[in-house]
């Protein structure tokens, strides 16, 4: 065959397998651990159509809503293994693990989950401190939800007092410090189970944000008693497996990274636009809201510096740079709380 000739075949079949290749299907199973009525997985569920559709087809979302791949606090690991491709996960489901992340979790840090989901992707943030903890992932976006606090079924808790001997379940390392703080006993529950453990009166409440009793765990009816201190909020992230992450072309890397590039106050929003339907569920299912006196509030913010610094402290004796993430933290709170929504206003 001549040279020419071959040179045009050889190019034939490099410009035939470079076309198969760019329609190469990728599938990506996404664990998440609440029911898609929730306001996130609704989230996720237009993101990955919306992947879907960027592709042309080249990117097959297959979802795995309300834990059906498995218990929340291996979600995380559900990605970073490869069961999953993607995964939204919960850093308090596995304690002690994000301890640097988690600091977000501190009471009283941020006032809304749009400041906080702000925070949290400040770029240097996390090139810095946050990123490394999250190895095994690429991470896509970290955020929270918004500010919660405790919400009994038989006892209400009108002044400080009226946490002891009480029995209220925590959402994260910090979360549970705070509990104990303040008087009552913390008692880890998955989130699967919190409905049918205050039914049950193991647990006299959970400390929770509206949006995750009234409408993710529907606990209208069986929480009678909603004390609105806005003192602490959750972390999250989405991240994809690594492995998959570098397996993807440069064109679909580039259709992801735009999908969750600068949503930070889109998602924030639209956690924080929970709270309103959610107290709406418990007020109609019986419940009342409570506001704590200014006295009883600077009490509680004052118990709420005295738990973040012996968190500080503890992370500093293991050689953590607690304080220097922490300060950041506070620095981006006080920043972006000047054009978010805040509920402590």
């Amino acid at each position: 065959m001549h040279v020419k000739s071959l040179f045009a075949v050889a190019c034939a079949l490099a410009l035939g397998a470079s076309a198969a290749h760019a329609q190469q299907k990728y599938e990506m199973k996404l664990a998440y651990f609440v029911g898609d009525q929730h306001a996130m997985s609704q989230w996720l569920i237009k993101w990955s159509e919306s992947l879907e559709k960027g592709s042309g087809g080249r990117l097959v979302v297959k979802r795995f809503p309300n834990a059906q791949m498995g218990p929340t606090p291996q979600h995380y690991d559900f990605a970073r293994t490869g069961q999953a491709e993607a995964s939204w996960f919960l850093h308090g489901g596995t304690p002690g693990r994000f301890p640097l992340t988690e600091i977000i979790n501190l009471p009283f840090m941020v006032g809304s989950s749009e400041i906080g989901t702000k925070v949290l992707n400040d770029a240097e943030l996390r090139s810095k401190y946050l990123d490394a903890e999250h190895k095994g992932l690429k991470i896509l976006l970290l955020f929270t939800h918004q500010p919660g606090g405790p919400h009994t079924t038989k006892k209400a808790i009108r002044t400080l007092d009226d946490f002891k001997g009480m029995r209220l379940r925590f959402a994260s390392p910090t979360v549970r410090d705070l509990v104990a703080a303040l008087g009552a006993t913390p008692v880890g529950v998955p989130p699967t189970e919190i409905a049918e453990q205050l039914s049950k009166g193991t647990i006299d409440g959970a400390f929770m944000d509206y949006g995750g009793v009234g409408i993710a765990f529907k606990l209208g009816g069986i929480v009678k008693y909603s004390t609105e201190l806005y003192a602490y909020v959750t972390s999250f992230g989405l991240g994809l497996n690594e492995d998959f992450w570098n397996k993807l072309l440069a064109d679909l890397k580039k259709l992801v990274t735009d999908s969750t590039t600068g949503k930070e106050a889109e998602i924030g929003r639209a956690w924080d636009a929970l709270d309103v339907p959610g107290k709406k569920a418990v007020i109609d299912g019986g419940g009342e809201a409570i506001r704590f006196p200014a006295a009883e509030m600077d009490k509680v913010h004052k118990i709420g510096a005295e738990v973040s610094e012996a968190k500080i402290k503890e992370y500093e004796g293991k050689g953590m740079p607690a304080r220097a993430v922490y300060t950041m933290m506070r620095q981006l709170s006080d920043k972006h709380a000047k054009t978010s929504k805040n509920f402590w206003n």
